[in-house]
Parts: structure tokens; sequence; C-alpha cells
């Protein structure tokens, strides 16, 4: 057993060349080995596999319970540069597709003695919050979607990644079901076996990670280095049409609103009333006082009263009375 031990740890941290292919065409191996060049992702992962690889008893190969928080704080806590690479890497044999099947170590962290049914998996999921959690972000992330490029939601790989490899260290564990290395197909430890009358929806949770194809094709595009994301289609606009606004016809440059003239005059020559003077002390101010008040029409001696009716005004002819009435109050 300590041989065995000792050379499953050899196979996984990568210290020597692969048995079968060169280290150049197995890029699992090449992932393992930029772990280990990188302290915190050698650490933990040196501590998922010792823990995960560790006997219990002849009965019991190991302590599940801590391989699975050994390999949560493995993904949570290395960057997903070392992580995904080693979980996800493209293979064109048996020996790296074995070496991807493995990273988990899933003698211990993913396989049983039986195979439990999906649902009743999935009802001991729910009773954990994190791994309800985790679950619902699988379901929501990789979901199929026939509308999209890539199959995936919003066409985003990295989400669906992300959401798979989030449920690694909980009793949904998912992995890839043999050592293929093309026909990825992943699944949690379980079967539809005894559904019942909830056979249907056995199957089709089932399903949702044996024929995933937002997560085939996701696995795929990272693994062959063109997991870029499509940038989604922006809405369409219509391009809304301002209302039309009818023009009222325009004045004559040298014309101006009598009403608003007569209002403004109105108001000077009464505040010069009201420092004292009255309308009738002088024949000057009488003047202004009736031709600031009235509408003078251009061009005619006639003078109307601002009550006959509406005219124009020149504003320079107002302003030049008010000017002489200003300064003959001032002399």
């Amino acid at each position: 057993m300590i041989l065995a031990n000792a050379f499953c740890l050899f196979f996984f941290l990568g210290t020597g060349a692969d048995p079968v292919v060169s280290a150049k065409s197995n890029h699992c191996l090449d992932a393992a080995k930029a772990c280990n060049l990188n302290d915190n992702c050698k650490k933990l992962r040196s501590s998922y596999i010792s823990i995960c690889n560790r006997e219990i008893s002849p009965t019991e190969r190991c302590n599940r319970r801590k391989c699975h928080k050994a390999l949560r704080q493995f993904f949570d806590r290395v960057p997903s540069e070392f992580t995904y690479r080693m979980l996800f890497c493209s293979c064109q044999d048996l020996a790296c597709a074995e070496r991807r099947r493995q990273t988990i170590l899933p003698s211990c962290s993913y396989e049983d003695k039986e195979k439990p049914n999906c649902l009743d998996l999935r009802g001991v999921c729910r009773t954990d919050h994190l791994c309800r959690s985790r679950l619902a972000d699988f379901h929501a992330n990789c979901r199929a979607s026939h509308h999209t490029a890539t199959g995936c939601p919003a066409d985003n790989y990295q989400a669906c990644l992300g959401s798979y490899a989030g449920m690694i260290g909980f009793d949904m564990t998912p992995n890839y079901v043999d050592s293929s290395p093309t026909g990825i197909v992943v699944s949690p430890w379980c079967n539809c076996r005894g559904s019942g009358n909830m056979e249907e929806e056995c199957e089709k949770f089932l399903r949702d990670f044996t024929e995933n194809l937002c997560l085939r094709n996701a696995i795929q595009a990272f693994g062959n280095g063109t997991d870029v994301n499509v940038s989604p289609k922006g809405p369409s606009f219509q391009a809304t049409q301002a209302p039309r606004v009818e023009k009222t016809p325009s004045l004559p440059d040298d014309l101006s609103d009598s009403t608003s003239l007569g209002t403004s005059v109105i108001t000077t020559c009464t505040s010069v009333q009201e420092q004292g003077l009255k309308a009738n002390s002088s024949k000057e101010l009488s003047m202004c006082f009736t031709e600031l008040t009235t509408n003078i029409i251009p061009g005619s001696n006639k003078v109307i009263k601002p009550n006959s009716g509406p005219s124009r005004a020149r504003p320079s002819a107002a302003l030049t009375v008010l000017s002489v009435l200003m300064l003959k109050l001032a002399l």
C-alpha cells in the first residue's frame, strides 16, 4: 500500500516523464508541471493528494469528508489559470485522458461501492446550503441554449467552467466517466435506477451533465485554446423621429413684440413716479408716460392705446424717448 501511494504521488505531481507519451503532447502533464512551479498551487495540490490517498482501514479507503474539504480549498484558493488547465486539458490519447480523469482522485472523492439514485443524491446536496447554491449556479450557467453561437447562456464559457469546478468537493462532485480522449462525458456518481414514477425527472437531471452541449463545448474550447467569448449582439433600437413642430411666422428683424416692450417701459416709468415725481408735474414727464404706455407704428403719426388691439413698435424709438426723459430728469 505504501508503494502504491508513493507511485500515485509520483504520477500526480508530474515529477517524471509520462510512460506513454512525451510531455510535449500531454497537456495534462504540462498543467501538473506548471502547478508545481507555483508555490500555492503545489502546496494545496500536494495536500489534497495526500489526504485523498490516505487509507483509513481495509474497508474504508479514505476519509471522504476531509478529501472533499481539501479539494474545495484547492479549487477555491488556486487561480483558475492553474486549476482549469489540469481539469480541462485537451487530450489525444488514453494516458493523457486518464491523467485528466484522475485529477480529483476519484477513487476517494467521486466513486463509491454503489451508485445512488441521482434524485436522492440531489436531495442530499440540497440539504447543504453551499452545495445547493453551487448546483443552482451550474444549472444557470451551463444551461444549454440553442439561441447562442456557443450553446451557453450569453455565450459565456467561463461562467460554465467555473460553476462546474465549483461543485467539486461536494456530494454532487462530477467527473469524467471514462478515459476517452475525445468523447467528453461528465456525470455525478449516480444513476436513475429505482426512480419509480420520477424516472423522467431523474433522466432529465442526469442529462444536464452527460449530454450538456454548453459544458462540452466549453471544455473542448478551453482545451483547444478557443474559449474566447463571443460578444453578444447589442439590442437594436429603432430611431424615434422627433415630433414635427409647426413654425409660426417670424417677425421682421426690426420689430419686436409690443406687449413685452410696453410692460417693461411702463415698469420703468412707474419706478420714476415712485421716487416722488407725479405724472402731471411737468410736460416732459407727461409725454414720457403717454408715449411709453402706447404703441407707436413706425412711419406713422398715429398713436394707438395699449387696449386698442395688438400692434408692433420699434424698440429703438422707445429707447430713444426713454434716454431723453432720463437726461431731462437729471438736468
